[in-house]
């Protein structure tokens, strides 16, 4: 019985909640009192009886070799093992034991409860915690199973701890930040994309900057001790609202719950704060943590629907897209469909165009002056559209010229003209801007030549080329755009380029709709354009070098790659953009842009970490060139535009 619904919405795997259980060798029963009459969608379960230790078995006779530990997998159908039981591997092991016999024990063990797994069809399996802070051989012994898993997870056990002065427990020795025993962790088994985090949530929680990290890694589940529970008024448990911004968090994150420990709050009679339980049902009868699971739901129903926006985006999240190369492609029908459909960004561009006419021609010499404007690059006819439409609020006569070098886009717009009835205010140009010879000039110019990254489709060079042809005194709109980058925790987006295995795609700049990523530090501007631009020195090369603090209290943290995006001014106070401080409100058509490093770099606390990005232009082609150089230093990514341009 899943948490219930999100507004309409229940795709995520976050509406499915698990319970943490001991070793039974009835598994049917286990999953009856559980899942049917506890509501429960999954168990985690050990698969082998803990006390099974390879050393104790008798090795006198081969009959004796064979497997003691499990029953038999017939028990339950394949797709019950599949759906609805992860195995928990024994948490006796340990690897890295100074005994001999128990890390002997300990390797055979995992690798026969693995194969045990794998046999049963399990989709995921919980590895114990790490028992110190040296895990070389455990991270080896996994590595070695990662190696030749087919589809199974592997969630390594991690407790959310990071203590500033407090020890955090006898099992982690004296490490005071567990991300760190992770970050080991995974190094050690080279950021294997199947193998995974489950976080052990407990009573007491690191600081928020510290959380955030976790949001950027491969977390699956997220395990909830009953001792994190309080007591609300009537006696029910509930979670503190630190604890319950977590969870909700975990839940917009796909990370599926799991609740683990002894019931510590006993209402025999009581109804639960939200009833899944059918009233037939004795109180007497229900399961110990069912209470827990019901505010569980609870907090799940509770969450804001996402919005219209949200849904349409849903598939896109955290999928690497190229980026669009619109000089040397013409974009097709479907790809202007997308873009028509964002009505903001043409609301913000028709508030511009209005405040442009209205500072172009006076009240005295609106019925006389006709402004000549441009829409360089006009698609399908939306911003000749926004143009009319301003012309019309302000009670400005206007002129308008539609530059489009896409010929198909060039049909629909005699058609649009035709039909609107604009043939003797709009003039259709068949023609690549930089090209034309306009047979006047423009008092305005106007364009959507911006990409995620401000610069990434060619504005600058675009509109460089149009400019002899706007007056000098004349407006362009957008008259500036500025890009930004910001060092990120990505761990999907890192795993999906690397399963490329290649150097061309961690070369590449993807447009992406981020979702499971942590912001580790706000992000700073890198590149400026300013139109019209009459610098004597033009050129459109640029480079800078940015310095990001991770704040102290965030500890330790993995960078694959910065986020990228822009902030555009149209005219005067009318801005568009998608930087996260200032994004234009309910807008779609950019996401942002990934810039991925070839190797993550790990950014220890309080350690500054030193960017440099360059944008290089040639004949032919423009391109951008990233690199580290503290911490660690990487290599310079896209050297010479070797993997990723945008061709002239």
């Amino acid at each position: 019985m899943a948490l219930g619904e999100r507004g309409g919405w229940d795709k995520s795997e976050s509406r499915y909640c698990g319970v943490e259980t001991e070793y039974d060798e009835d598994v049917p029963s286990l999953l009856s009192s559980n899942l049917n009459s506890g509501g429960f969608d999954f168990v985690v379960a050990p698969l082998m009886d803990p006390n099974y230790r390879p050393s104790l078995v008798e090795e006198t006779s081969s009959e004796s070799r064979a497997l003691p530990f499990a029953g038999s997998d017939l028990i339950l159908s394949p797709s019950q093992w599949s759906s609805h039981v992860v195995g928990k591997i024994s948490s006796w092991i340990d690897l890295d034991s100074e005994d001999d016999t128990l890390r002997r024990d300990s390797e055979i063990t995992l690798k026969q409860e693995i194969a045990w797994a794998t046999h049963l069809s399990i989709q995921a399996c919980l590895l114990p915690s790490p028992k110190g802070t040296r895990c070389a051989n455990y991270a080896r012994c996994v590595n070695q199973i990662l190696q030749g898993l087919s589809n199974m997870q592997l969630w390594l056990r991690i407790p959310l701890v990071k203590a500033d002065d407090e020890s955090m427990g006898e099992n982690l020795d004296d490490l005071n930040d567990s991300w760190e025993l992770w970050n080991s962790f995974r190094l050690l088994c080279e950021h294997h994309s199947q193998l995974s985090v489950a976080l052990d949530v407990l009573s007491t929680l690191p600081s928020v900057n510290s959380i955030g990290r976790w949001l950027g890694e491969s977390v699956r589940a997220a395990i909830v001790h009953t001792d994190c529970f309080l007591t609300n008024a009537k006696g029910y448990p509930c979670l503190s609202r630190r604890h319950q911004k977590i969870i909700t968090g975990l839940f917009n994150h796909s990370v599926q719950v799991v609740l683990s420990g002894k019931p510590l709050h006993h209402l025999p009679g009581a109804s639960s704060p939200v009833s899944h339980v059918d009233n037939n049902v004795n109180d007497m009868q229900r399961h110990p943590l069912r209470l827990y699971l019901d505010y569980v739901g609870y907090l799940y129903q509770k969450m804001e629907p996402l919005s219209e926006q949200e849904r349409v985006e849903l598939g896109y999240r955290d999928f690497l897209q190229a980026p669009l190369q619109p000089l040397m492609d013409n974009l097709e029908a479907q790809t202007y469909e997308t873009f028509e459909k964002d009505s903001v960004k043409y609301i913000q561009y028709q508030r511009a165009i209005c405040k442009a006419l209205l500072d172009r021609v006076c009240d005295e010499d609106a019925s006389t002056i006709t402004t000549v404007l441009m829409v360089v690059g006009a698609g399908r006819g939306p911003l000749v559209r926004a143009a009319l439409q301003a012309a019309e609020e302000t009670g400005r006569k206007l002129k308008v010229y539609a530059v489009e070098k896409n010929p198909n886009a060039v049909v629909t717009l005699h058609s649009l003209v035709k039909l609107e009835g604009w043939e003797n205010i709009v003039s259709i140009v068949s023609c690549d801007m930089r090209c034309w010879n306009a047979p006047e000039e423009a008092d305005i110019l106007v364009s959507e030549l911006l990409g995620s990254f401000g610069d990434n489709e060619l504005s600058p060079e675009c509109l460089d080329g149009a400019q002899r042809f706007l007056k000098q005194d004349g407006i362009s709109i957008p008259s500036s755009y500025t890009s930004f980058i910001q060092p990120i925790t990505a761990s999907k987006l890192y795993n999906d380029v690397k399963s490329h295995k290649d150097l061309v795609h961690f070369e590449t700049a993807y447009v992406v709709k981020l979702h499971n990523i942590a912001k580790l530090s706000p992000s700073q501007p890198v590149f400026t354009f300013t139109h019209p631009n009459y610098s004597s020195n033009k050129s459109n090369q640029r480079y800078k070098k940015l310095l990001f603090e991770i704040p102290s209290d965030t500890g330790s943290a993995m960078v694959h790659g910065f986020a990228g995006y822009f902030d555009a001014t149209l005219y005067k106070d009318v801005h568009l953009g998608i930087e996260p401080s200032m994004p234009t409100p309910n807008m779609f058509s950019w996401f942002a842009i990934f810039f991925p490093l070839r190797q993550p770099v790990c950014v220890r606390a309080g350690s500054p970490l030193e960017v440099h990005f360059w944008r290089c232009c040639g004949p032919t082609k423009v391109w951008y060139e990233w690199c580290v150089s503290s911490p660690t230093p990487s290599p310079i990514h896209n050297s010479n535009g070797r993997s990723y341009w945008v061709g002239l």
